[in-house]
């Protein structure tokens, strides 16, 4: 098997990449591939038996600015890769978000709910998603994730950390509700995937239960042996940004049962194993 990662450069294709040591992978990075190119994807895929696309445009402000880059990257990467894969018989892993959902539900989305997005960054993922399944709709997977963390990036616990050593209170908004989730553990439910052959189609890839940002952080403190009550609670409107939050982001888990794989693990259990394993030091 041979597989081939694009993003690699970024948080979650790097701890692919260690998951994935002592196999056959090419790791390509934004500066190595360009997935808005169609000919060079073709050229990059051929070969490969698996397609592990980290490949994003995450800027969800600039992208309400610039949606059309946004799209390049978002939708034309997937269906680029799709396609490739495709021709070269490939299975196709593509990351997508919580964010082609509107954020108004009150239980967790199922994989097979409506495409939905409130802002550009959703509606290019949401469009990706769509046209990663209509090139190649019998080798490719879409596993959406949402509230990631991780070793080799910035990320909400790292912050949270560097405010702690910078000041003695803040605020965290308390009314959006996620999954907080550790890429090495998406990483290796990616892998699982591919080697379960799982069926294709759309999965969550979220760690399991439920917090909020406030929520977050203080766990993120708390895992670190810090105060937690030097972090109070507030809402979305003391942070104005140009792209609308979703304010529900929970997602259900049901695809990996269907498919014989348990779900990813508890968010908390995740978070104090990353802490116990230095994930978040300088």
């Amino acid at each position: 098997m041979r597989y081939l990662i694009t993003g690699a450069s970024g948080m979650l294709g790097r701890d692919l990449l260690e998951v994935l040591h002592g196999r056959d992978v090419t790791a390509l990075g934004r500066s190595d591939l360009d997935v808005t190119d169609a000919a060079a994807v073709a050229a990059s895929v051929r070969g490969h038996d698996v397609v592990f696309n980290c490949a994003a445009y995450t800027n969800v402000d600039e992208a309400e600015r610039h949606e059309d880059l946004a799209y390049a990257v978002n939708a034309s990467g997937p269906a680029n890769l799709a396609a490739a894969s495709a021709e070269h018989g490939a299975r196709l892993v593509t990351i997508s978000t919580d964010y082609v959902f509107d954020g108004t539900a009150t239980t967790p989305y199922e994989e097979d709910r409506p495409r939905d997005p409130i802002n550009a960054y959703g509606r290019t993922k949401a469009a990706g998603e769509e046209l990663a399944l209509e090139r190649h709709p019998d080798g490719t997977y879409v596993v959406r994730t949402a509230w990631l963390y991780g070793e080799h990036g910035a990320n909400f616990a790292r912050t949270m950390l560097q405010l702690a050593a910078q000041k003695d209170t803040w605020s965290v908004v308390d009314d959006q509700l996620g999954q907080p989730t550790w890429t090495a553990d998406l990483a290796r439910q990616l892998v699982t995937l591919i080697d379960a052959d799982a069926p294709v189609g759309i999965y969550h890839g979220t760690n399991s239960g439920e917090a909020t940002w406030f929520e977050f952080a203080r766990a993120v403190l708390e895992e670190s042996g810090l105060d937690p009550e030097r972090i109070t609670p507030t809402d979305s409107s003391a942070f104005v940004r140009p792209a609308a939050r979703p304010s529900y982001s929970v997602l259900g888990h049901d695809a990996w049962s269907a498919a014989g794989i348990p779900a990813m693990r508890p968010w908390r259990e995740a978070l104090a194993d990353a802490t116990a394993r230095g994930v978040f030091a300088a």
